[in-house]
């Protein structure tokens, strides 16, 4: 046994309440992955690759790369179903220092960068629908940013889901459900009325945009994967607050599969209307998103307002589920004592780690008003990649060294299916490194700051 599990206090003691059944599970998946991605992410795949069959092509493969993971994550799930979720699987394959850095790198940006990202875009498509909350309202000035109303509305965004999730794991499931299902609603009837009755063309699925100078069609598919790597980022919230999912053994894998496969779906069939209302050239070049700009074709100018609300909604739903999630992993790491002890406290009432919520929510305030959020989030997303790498290079390591731990379900495919994942995923590594250099330097040096504190912290713990 490592000294981190010598050292944590067992998980049954803190008294997490695991209320959460199949149907929040796998709900929480699809409203955490499924934020503004879909909406703001085709016009670079567009110009990525060069027609509409891999346009799409390029998504079912994203789907089909996560969908590997997912089912290697199934089985560490169903082995350890905690707090912290990834955390705990790289802690229990490499060691403490490897979880303590996924752990940095979540709390410093990795996770909390996405929800300011997320809360400040859904204020500023609120403010499409109502220009007195809009960005042209300057508020104050912050180191050099500028605060507008939608960072205010994206604070308090940010205030109301972290005191709704403080008062009960229930209420944040419920406040997560039904911005879920109302984004689904929402997306369900862009697809079938823009389908069905809007002004496209199908035609549009057999043109072609002249590849440009410079992109191979390996590299530029490649360089597609990384926005559709963004898109479908969100599915590991599930493993986060695993501690709290009800019959986690089983619940765990069912749900992280159905979860996957249904945002794949969804995925698909948006893109497809988006070619049906424009060809691929036209999604490549289009000054507004590329969802604004098929809404209007569909049905009308007018129609922009109704998709300022459908993203609106869907990013307060991403934040919802993320925002219950993401404390669940501080919290793991304060029980094994290499972060803040009060983080690991559990409110005497609603039994929900509390402290770390506010902090949390404190901390994403901050990135909001620093105007920095976006790009430091960019700059972690290949390392979240190479951490769902390792995660899944995990259960090799632990069927290796533990072959003790129950495992209520074995990963479909194994040994294939982990072991294809792995080296896509070290491929589209490869790949980033060549296409964006300087943002995988960046994400590196992001996780690299987090060894002398990780030196500090256990330097504390033998000390005290």
């Amino acid at each position: 046994m490592n000294s981190a599990a010598q050292n944590r206090a067992p998980e049954q003691k803190p008294g997490l309440v695991r209320g959460l059944s199949l149907l929040d599970s796998v709900l929480l998946i699809v409203g955490g992955v499924i934020g503004s991605g879909i909406f703001l992410t085709a016009k670079n795949i567009a110009q990525a690759v060069p027609t509409p069959s891999l346009f799409l092509l390029v998504w079912v493969v994203g789907g089909a790369i996560t969908l590997l993971a997912a089912f290697a994550f199934a089985e560490l799930g169903a082995m350890y179903p905690e707090a912290g979720g990834h955390y705990v699987y790289l802690r229990e394959a490499y060691g403490e220092p490897v979880a303590f850095l996924y752990g940095w790198m979540i709390t410093l940006v990795g996770a909390t960068g996405g929800f300011a990202a997320l809360a400040v875009a859904g204020a500023q498509y609120l403010g499409v629908l109502f220009p007195i909350l809009s960005a042209k309202h300057r508020v104050a000035t912050f180191a050099g940013h500028a605060i507008t109303r939608p960072d205010l509305v994206a604070i308090a965004a940010v205030a109301i889901v972290t005191w709704v999730n403080v008062r009960g794991v229930r209420r944040g499931a419920v406040l997560q459900n039904v911005a879920t299902w109302a984004k689904i609603g929402a997306i369900a009837a862009f697809v079938v009325l823009g389908a069905a009755l809007g002004k496209g063309n199908w035609a549009h699925l057999d043109a072609v945009l002249p590849a440009t100078a410079g992109h191979t069609s390996l590299i530029g598919f490649g360089v597609a994967l990384i926005a559709v790597f963004w898109a479908y980022d969100g599915w590991v919230y599930l493993s986060w607050i695993g501690g709290e999912v009800r019959d986690a053994q089983r619940t765990l894998p069912r749900a992280l599969v159905l979860g996957v496969a249904l945002v794949g779906a969804i995925y698909l069939v948006t893109n497809l209307v988006y070619l049906y209302a424009l060809p691929v050239s036209e999604i490549a070049t289009s000054a507004q998103t590329t969802a604004a700009t098929a809404a209007a074709t569909l049905f009308s100018p007018r129609a922009a307002n109704w998709l300022a609300a459908l993203i609106a909604v869907s990013c307060f739903g991403a934040l919802a589920a993320g925002i219950m999630s993401g404390a669940r992993v501080y919290y793991a790491m304060a029980v094994d004592k290499v972060f803040f002890r009060k983080m690991a406290e559990l409110h005497p009432r609603w039994r929900t780690p509390a402290f770390a919520l506010v902090v949390q929510g404190v901390w994403t305030a901050i990135l909001t008003v620093s105007g920095r959020y976006d790009q430091l989030y960019t700059y972690t997303l290949f390392m979240m990649v190479l951490s769902y790498v390792a995660g899944v290079a995990g259960l090799f390591v632990l069927r290796r060294t533990r072959p003790e731990v129950p495992r209520p379900y074995r990963c479909t495919g194994y040994p294939v299916v982990p072991a294809l994942y792995i080296l896509l995923g070290l491929a589209w590594a490869v790949n980033t490194v060549i296409a964006q250099p300087r943002e995988t330097l960046a994400g590196i040096a992001i996780v690299a700051l987090g060894v002398p504190v990780y030196v500090y912290w256990r330097w504390r713990q033998v000390r005290h």
